[in-house]
């Protein structure tokens, strides 16, 4: 492993400065990783549009953001439900209405180990159509303005993208035979993941690298990603090692994801997050990604039909 360019305690929060007048778009913020990092960034003084399908909770959000830093902090919740395009797409227009610039997409939302295979709204199996093609529709809408403002593009991934299916099960992606909630996790982090290599050439291809796009993850993080869709059996074992020294607080879990939007001069081509043990914990920074994930006959064909069945194609 080579040796972490931030120190052995790596990346954290002390190497942000002033975020005034900076514009940060984050989905999933009511909980977890996606809270800690909208409190830090309105703690630097960035503007942050936090998307939710939630607006209750999403208020209750608000309010103790500014209970903890004040009534001053620039923060604004849109409705959006990733498990649905027209929903996406709406929400993705508005963020345009209500912004000048965005210096970060940060796409954290997501399911995880849902115990039965269920299609969204738009017949896409619900794990696939959340993380992936939803935060895809966003991407390629807010692109626009990311580009204008010479921003970025985060995906929070997930180590899972290496512990089920190691591909993109092109002849049945929406599982009709077959589903497992860990594979189909797995292939929709995959996804989520190659989408950001291959963005990557493509604005490499024309000529676009202000525009930076990365990828990352938050190990293995105290918060209710699995409590909120996966089966009983993965709540228990997954509540048992939140007491474990295998698991960190969701403060730390959201640093890969600040540092992807915010520090300058990071390279690309890397995954960041923990690099301790099984990159569950540890200080923050680059460590391996395995080749499957940057495959480039899968990236290209999965580009394409994400394409396809959102209806979106990407001005690049």
């Amino acid at each position: 492993m080579k040796e972490n360019k931030f120190g052995k305690q790596g990346w954290t929060p002390e190497r942000i400065g002033d975020l005034s007048g900076k514009t940060y778009v984050i989905t999933g913020t009511t909980s977890g990783t996606g809270f800690e990092a909208t409190q830090i960034l309105l703690s630097k003084g960035a503007k942050v549009v936090m998307l939710n399908r939630n607006p209750k909770k999403a208020e209750h959000t608000i309010n103790t953001l500014k209970q903890e830093l004040g009534n001053a902090i620039d923060v604004l919740n849109i409705r959006m439900d990733l498990a649905e395009q027209t929903s996406v797409k709406k929400a993705a227009a508005e963020v345009l209405e209500k912004v000048e610039s965005i210096e970060a997409l940060i796409c954290n939302a997501a399911i995880a180990q849902v115990p039965s295979r269920k299609l969204t709204v738009d017949n896409f199996e619900s794990q696939l159509g959340v993380n992936h093609y939803g935060h895809f529709s966003l991407q390629a809408m807010l692109f626009p303005l990311i580009e204008k403002s010479k921003g970025r593009i985060v995906t929070v991934g997930s180590m899972g993208y290496n512990m089920g299916l190691k591909t993109i099960k092109f002849d049945d992606m929406n599982w009709d035979k077959d589903y497992g909630p860990n594979d189909a996790y797995s292939q929709s982090k995959l996804a989520q993941i190659m989408c950001i290599y291959e963005l990557q050439d493509r604005l490499k291809k024309a000529g676009k690298t202000e525009v930076k796009a990365y990828a990352c993850h938050p190990g293995s993080s105290n918060t209710n990603l699995i409590n909120t869709s996966g089966s009983f059996l993965m709540k228990v074992i997954f509540n048992m090692m939140k007491i474990s020294p295998l698991v960190q607080s969701a403060e730390k879990g959201a640093y890969p994801m600040l540092m992807c939007a915010i520090e300058e001069d990071l390279d690309q081509q890397c995954f960041y997050g923990p690099t301790g043990f099984s990159n569950f914990i540890g200080p923050v920074g680059a460590h391996k990604l395995e080749p499957h994930a940057k495959d480039k006959a899968v990236a290209e064909r999965l580009w394409e039909v994400s394409e396809g069945v959102t209806g979106l194609k990407w001005n690049i």
